[in-house]
């Protein structure tokens, strides 16, 4: 047996749409299902959430997909308990339990039509990892030594390092050139843009 137990119907009207909820309600009584009230209703296809998409109208006229905020804020939690800062595992551990589950997120989101929350997710991980290996190395002295051996000025890496327990703040701008996204590639994290 296959059961349906989400499902979206379009049409033209908010007058249609109550007709056509009604008869769906005739319809699966008659199966011995039940539509469940809290979660039916008649409302515009925009503003919706289905399935971890949403639609919305771009300046042509054009329905497109996007990701739903509501999934956006889920994959920033997840993604916030995977690579909490006092986790004390490697960046290579991190990468690898990142892997897994970017690829199946990045598969699952492959039709929606907004780039521009691909691309602002994988710049908010991005950042989110820069920090977390500057709270791996700790102190001033060992960030120093890193982001030399990294390629950065003697300058840059002073001045990173001086500020050691500002790891969000330090995780931008200057280390962004330092640990641009070839060093996460080279890492194994996928890029989701």
């Amino acid at each position: 047996m296959r059961y349906a137990d989400d499902c979206n119907v379009y049409v033209r009207s908010q007058q249609a749409g109550a007709r056509v909820l009604a008869g769906l309600r005739k319809c699966y009584a008659r199966l011995h299902l039940k539509v469940n009230d809290a979660k039916s209703t008649v409302a515009s296809a925009f503003g919706r959430k289905f399935l971890g998409y949403s639609l919305w109208r771009s300046p042509s006229g054009e329905v497109k997909r996007a990701v739903a905020r509501k999934a956006v804020v889920a994959f920033k939690q997840r993604i916030r308990r995977m690579t909490k800062r006092n986790g004390g595992r490697s960046m290579d551990a991190v990468a690898a339990e990142l892997r897994s589950y970017l690829l199946g997120w990045k598969a699952y989101f492959r039709h929606a039509q907004t780039p521009r929350v691909m691309r602002e997710l994988d710049e908010w991980l991005r950042h989110r990892l820069r920090a977390v290996q500057l709270k791996q190395w700790r102190r001033g002295t060992t960030m120093y030594r890193e982001l030399r051996a990294l390629g950065a000025t003697s300058e840059q890496a002073a001045r990173i390092a001086g500020n050691a327990r500002r790891w969000w703040r330090n995780s931008r701008y200057e280390l962004n050139r330092i640990m641009p996204i070839g060093y996460f590639d080279r890492l194994g994290v996928p890029r989701l843009s």
